[in-house]
């Protein structure tokens, strides 16, 4: 999937009201689109990303955070050519090592079609709704 993820706040250390991730994003990674009802909030503290919310794509470089309400549709993706670094805080929280580690297994041959990815989603309260954006997408004017 070109990421690593760490954990660096669980669930549980908020009685699930938040939990707190850390990513590091392979060049020209970033997940397919997708919305669920956790609400996020992006602190890009390496490299830069481009981002897409409803419909509206724009880049984010380190010391940028993008806010992302529940229920909005997104993606991004690492445009450059090193690893890309960034903090996410997800409200409430969710179970992140069991849902990465799930996503990680599903998607072991590559992005499945939409069908096996929903199905995966079905279980988490995820939709997903199209291909990763590419470095070679543009932001919207």
């Amino acid at each position: 999937m070109g990421l690593e993820l760490f954990i660096r706040m669980p669930l549980v250390a908020s009685a699930g009201e938040f939990c707190f991730i850390e990513t590091i994003n392979a060049p020209g990674a970033g997940p397919p689109r997708h919305r669920h009802r956790e609400a996020e909030i992006f602190r890009v503290i390496e490299g830069c990303y481009l981002y897409e919310v409803d419909g509206r794509r724009f880049f984010a470089e380190a010391g940028d955070v993008v806010s992302i309400p529940g229920g909005a549709a997104h993606g991004f993706v690492n445009v450059t050519d090193a690893p890309a670094r960034q903090y996410i805080l997800i409200t409430p929280a969710l179970d992140a090592e069991a849902f990465f580690t799930e996503l990680a297994g599903t998607m072991r041959a590559g992005i499945p079609d939409r069908e096996a990815l929903n199905a995966f989603g079905a279980r988490w309260g995820v939709e997903f709704l199209g291909p990763p954006l590419t470095r070679g997408d543009l932001p919207a004017h």
